[in-house]
């Protein structure tokens, strides 16, 4: 695909100049593009253009890396290092496209583990305030080749989650000393049920995803406060129920 191509692949999307963009991406997931990342980066901004905005995490966090038997043991589900800031060209996770964001001399990086990264209109706030300021903007998702479950935006409902639930995934003692917070990011419970398409799915039937295929890639446009707000809602009414610990005829 050429850069022309991706451009008119976004704008049937729904892609809009002016746009502020929560952009989460999987590069793999297209046939081959000419200039790879870049080209796709170049697309984004010349979709949206100065006026609007792109925002991409910039984590500093590992891939989720294997268990061992000891930590099945401490009861460990998931866990995944918090990189120095001298690692952090190392595999987080993030995709081709996001790290090659990150490294571009026009964008603007923000700080901590849950950074993001900006570019466009009021990027130094998007990189100040991370996705929050996408919702509070009345920003727009866009997934390249990913799902619902990697839009960090959802994580910012989370204050809503009840201590109860919470509790579900917080690691023991014993796996904590071994993983040490400042150092590790460790989860002792990962729900089967994928809650977070049930989200998606309620957000398809309200009409407020639209998607499409780019190249051999499956692409979603979607609002991100009505989305979000959608999890948020399920976390106060029936946050047990939604992470499948409850029986709901």
């Amino acid at each position: 695909m050429t850069k022309t191509e991706l451009i008119q692949g976004f704008h049937r999307l729904g892609v809009q100049h002016g746009m502020a963009l929560e952009v989460h991406s999987s590069l793999s997931s297209f046939g081959y593009i000419s200039g790879g990342a870049n080209t796709v980066i170049e697309a984004l901004m010349e979709a949206v253009s100065a006026d609007g905005a792109i925002v991409m995490p910039s984590f500093t966090i590992s891939a989720l890396m294997p268990l061992t038997d000891e930590d099945k043991q401490l009861d460990i589900a998931e866990k995944s290092r918090i990189l120095r800031e001298e690692d952090f060209t190392a595999n987080n996770g993030l995709g081709v496209i996001a790290n090659t964001f990150r490294d571009r001399a026009d964008t603007v990086l923000g700080k901590g583990t849950f950074r993001v990264c900006a570019w466009g209109k009021n990027a130094e706030l998007h990189a100040a305030y991370g996705f929050g300021q996408i919702i509070e903007d009345g920003g727009y998702a866009l997934l390249l080749g990913v799902d619902i479950y990697r839009m960090s935006s959802m994580h910012y409902m989370e204050d809503d989650m009840p201590p109860e639930l919470k509790q579900k995934f917080a690691p023991t003692p014993k796996a904590r000393a071994k993983y040490p917070e400042n150092e590790w990011l460790i989860d002792g419970w990962v729900p089967f049920n994928k809650p977070w398409y049930e989200i998606q799915d309620e957000a398809y039937r309200a009409g407020l995803i639209k998607d499409g295929m780019i190249d051999n890639a499956k692409c979603m446009l979607l609002p991100v406060k009505p989305v979000v707000s959608l999890y948020r809602k399920a976390l106060q009414e029936r946050p047990m129920a939604l992470y499948g610990l409850e029986y709901v005829e």
